[in-house]
C-alpha cells in the first residue's frame, strides 16, 4: 500500500485540479521557476537625473541590464514619440550578456547551480493557427526578445561575463581561474588562463595550473579576435590561502588586467575590477571598489576617467558615451569597497562622456541592489523583453497568444 495516496475521488479531484493550474505563467516557464512572481513595485520604481532618456533616445538603442541578486533582466528604450519603456524577464541570478549580431542572438549567463546560458531571439512573426486569435500586432512590430534555448553547465564554472571571441561564445570561469569556450550541447573547453595560477611541482615536473577552485576572481573579458588578443580583469594575480569571498581577502589596489598574449599582468592598481571592454584602441574597465571608470592604454598606463555613486559594474561604450552600472554594496562585503561611501551607494545606470568624465544622465532604482552587465542593442533589432517592468499591467491574454504561436524567423520582411 502506498503511504499518503488519496483514497477518495474528492481528494483526487483536488490534487489533479492543483496540477492543472501549475506551470501556467509563461514567465515562470521561461525561467524554469514555478511560482515566479512579478518584480516588486519598489524594486522597479525609479527616478531620473539629467538627460538619461534623451541620451538613450540619441543612441537609438535598447539597453539590456542584468540585476543579478534580484533575478531580473531589464530592457530600457525610448520609442519614436519620446516615451520611455522598461520591460523585463525573471531569470536565476543573471550576470553576463553577449549580443551576437551576426546570428541575431542575445546570450545571458545565469550563475546559480547549475549554471545556464539563456539564449533569446527577437520575435519575427507568428505561426498560422485556427485555434487562437491573431497575435498582438504591436508586439510583432516591437520584436521583443523571446527564449529559444537554455543550456546547462556545471555550477563550478561559476560563469560571470560572456563574450564573443572570434565569433564564438566564451565565458570567464571564475571557479577555474580560466576562460572557457561554451558549446551549445553543455560542453566547455578551457582556452586561456593566466600564468600566475601555475604551480611548479617539487619534483621538477611541468607546471600545474590550479583549476580546482577560485583564487583570483577572474571576472571579465575584453574580447578580441582570439583569446590571445583579448584582455581579462581579476581581483589579484596571486594564489594564496585566502580566497575571494573570505572577509580578510585583501583587495585594495590588488586588482589587475591580464594580457591574453603574455598571460601576465598588463596593468595594476585596481580594486575589484569588472566589465573590461576594448574600445577605440584602449581598454576600459570599472574599478569597482572605488566606484570609478578607468581607461587603460595597451602599454599598461592607466588613469581614472569618472567617479560614480556606487560599486561600478556593467559597461558598454557607443558614440563616445559609456553606459555604466552602479550597485549597492552587499553589507558583508563592505571591506571590498575601500574607496566608496557604502551607505550612499546607489543601484543605477549612468551615461558618461568618455572625453570629459561628466555624467550626462542617470536612472536610479532606490530600492535596487546589484547590477552586473549592461549592453546596447539596436532598437531595430528588438524593443526589449516580453513583460512590463515599469508598473504597467501585464496582459495575460496577449501573453498567451504571443507564446503559443511565436516565430523567431522574420516573416514578411
Amino acid at each position: 500500500m502506498s503511504v499518503g495516496t488519496p483514497t477518495s475521488g474528492r481528494d483526487l479531484d483536488a490534487l489533479w485540479a492543483t496540477h492543472h493550474t501549475e506551470w501556467r505563467d509563461p514567465m515562470g516557464v521561461i525561467a524554469l521557476w514555478e511560482g515566479v512572481t512579478d518584480p516588486d513595485d519598489a524594486m522597479i520604481r525609479y527616478r531620473v537625473e539629467g538627460a538619461f532618456w534623451e541620451m538613450l533616445a540619441r543612441a537609438r538603442s535598447t539597453l539590456l541590464v542584468t540585476r543579478e541578486y534580484e533575478h531580473l533582466i531589464l530592457a530600457l528604450r525610448v520609442d519614436a514619440s519620446g516615451t520611455p519603456h522598461i520591460t523585463g524577464l525573471r531569470a536565476p541570478h543573471p550576470s553576463g550578456i553577449a549580443y551576437d549580431a551576426a546570428r541575431g542572438h542575445v546570450h545571458i549567463a545565469c550563475t546559480r547551480n547549475p549554471n545556464q546560458v539563456l539564449t533569446l531571439m527577437p520575435l519575427g512573426g507568428a505561426l498560422d493557427r485556427l485555434d487562437m486569435g491573431k497575435p498582438d500586432e504591436l508586439a510583432a512590430a516591437q520584436r521583443p526578445l523571446l527564449p529559444v534555448r537554455t543550456t546547462f553547465y556545471p555550477g563550478c564554472l561559476y560563469m560571470h561575463d560572456l563574450a564573443l571571441i572570434g565569433g564564438q561564445l566564451h565565458a570567464n570561469s571564475v571557479g577555474q581561474n580560466a576562460v572557457v569556450r561554451l558549446y551549445d550541447d553543455g560542453r566547455h573547453e578551457r582556452v586561456w588562463y593566466p600564468r600566475c595560477i601555475e604551480r611548479r611541482a617539487a619534483d621538477g615536473a611541468p607546471d600545474s595550473p590550479v583549476f580546482g577552485q577560485n583564487h583570483i576572481q577572474l571576472n571579465s573579458i575584453a574580447a578580441g579576435d582570439a583569446p590571445e588578443t583579448s584582455y581579462y580583469s581579476a581581483s589579484a594575480d596571486e594564489v594564496t590561502e585566502l580566497r575571494p569571498g573570505h572577509p580578510n581577502y585583501p583587495v585594495d589596489k590588488r586588482g589587475v588586467i591580464f594580457s591574453g598574449a603574455t598571460r601576465d599582468v598588463l596593468a595594476r592598481g585596481l580594486t575589484r575590477p569588472h566589465s573590461a571592454r576594448l574600445h577605440d584602441g584602449a581598454l576600459w574597465v570599472d574599478n569597482s571598489g572605488y566606484g570609478e571608470l578607468w581607461r587603460v592604454e595597451l602599454d599598461g598606463t592607466a588613469h581614472g576617467v569618472a567617479r560614480l555613486p556606487g560599486w561600478t559594474r556593467g559597461l558598454c561604450i557607443q558614440d563616445g558615451i559609456a553606459w555604466v552600472g552602479t550597485s549597492r554594496v552587499i553589507p558583508r562585503f563592505r571591506q571590498y569597497a575601500p574607496g566608496l561611501d557604502v551607505d550612499q551607494s546607489v543601484c543605477g545606470l549612468h551615461a558618461v562622456d568618455i572625453q570629459t568624465g561628466a555624467t550626462l544622465g542617470s536612472l536610479i532604482w532606490d530600492a535596487g541592489n546589484q547590477l552586473f552587465a549592461v549592453e546596447l542593442v539596436p532598437t531595430t533589432f528588438t524593443s526589449g523583453l516580453p513583460f512590463p517592468a515599469d508598473g504597467t499591467q501585464r496582459r495575460a491574454d496577449a501573453e498567451t497568444r504571443l507564446f503559443y504561436a511565436y516565430n523567431v524567423e522574420r516573416t514578411g520582411a
